[in-house]
């Protein structure tokens, strides 16, 4: 895998940039393929839950006739979708077929040649404008090797509701550690896989904050691909700010602990009762990159996107 087409460095943080956050679902299915709502119902439910965008990502394969969804009929003047797939060329280490998904897709792009693999179709979509990201890694027992096929990606699912309601597997951090160790820069996300099927829920679990100039479709995909959000199941992150070449400061809604990870085992961490936020001093941090995680009281996180500090 070579190193995406953004690297995100502390100047590419989300919270400086123009324009305002808005919240979106990345990764869910409909009765196009094996989800339980129809496409009308997706977007419905989403929208009257307070979210600004939804991309319907059905699942690319032969019993669906590789048909990408079509949902820009359901776009308002307060609410918007990116058209958007779930592909699956070839097969991972473990036999099972590639998940990637693909948002910002043209409604002709080709979901299916034969010979197709996870590295040829990740280099088509992202040829054709798409934000691509590698699925529920942990779910699926995707290994580095198998993300080092890959050509190119601009980020992997951090955490999946689906996987986390339905086999205790949602959270991939881990899957993203060993991908920044070995200098491969790649953005993280949060998302529900929704299906609405069976006896657990899938829905508004995980969701991006996106700081976008404007609630289009090209004004969103532009932030994604530039990596101007972050990741949430749960807290809000206000602002993540370096101050000089030593100190970061984070401000966030009411959380328990707020923590700066890096390459070594340990982490810069604050916890109380009701942190609105904490500064950390970085004089003593040796590593080539960094995240915030803020967590909760009900063990909802958030989390920035690795940043590459050289």
């Amino acid at each position: 895998m070579t190193p995406t087409t953004t690297t995100l460095t502390p100047t590419s943080l989300p919270f400086a940039q123009p324009g305002r956050f808005y919240r979106g679902n990345l990764h869910g299915h409909s009765t196009n393929s094996d989800g339980a709502w129809t496409p009308a119902e997706y977007c419905r439910q989403y929208r009257q839950n307070g979210y600004d965008f939804v991309v319907l990502t059905d699942h690319c394969l032969d019993q669906y006739g590789y048909q990408i969804s079509d949902t820009r009929a359901f776009r308002r003047d307060d609410f918007t979708t990116l058209i958007g797939a779930e592909l699956h060329p070839g097969q991972i280490e473990s036999g099972s077929p590639w998940h990637l998904l693909a948002v910002g897709l043209p409604l002709d792009f080709e979901t299916h040649r034969e010979g197709d693999s996870g590295a040829s179709v990740a280099r088509r979509a992202m040829d054709a404008g798409a934000f691509v990201a590698a699925t529920h890694p942990n779910w699926y027992a995707f290994t580095v090797a198998d993300f080092e096929t890959l050509d190119a990606a601009d980020a992997v699912e951090c955490y999946n509701g689906a996987a986390d309601a339905a086999s205790d597997r949602g959270y991939s951090w881990h899957y993203i550690d060993l991908l920044l160790h070995r200098g491969h820069r790649v953005g993280a996300i949060a998302v529900d896989d929704t299906h609405a099927t069976g006896d657990y829920s899938d829905f508004m679990r995980g969701w991006v904050q996106v700081k976008a100039e404007s609630l289009t479709p090209e004004a969103l995909l532009r932030a994604l691909k530039a990596g101007h959000y972050y990741a949430s199941t749960g807290p809000q992150l206000r602002n993540v700010e370096f101050r000089g070449r030593d100190s970061l400061v984070v401000e966030c809604s009411p959380v328990r602990q707020i923590l700066v990870t890096g390459e070594s085992g340990g982490a810069l961490r604050v916890s109380g009762e009701g942190l609105w936020g904490a500064e950390f001093d970085l004089s003593e941090v040796d590593s080539r990159w960094l995240r915030v995680t803020a967590r909760d009281d009900t063990g909802g996180r958030a989390w920035t996107n690795p940043l590459w500090l050289g």
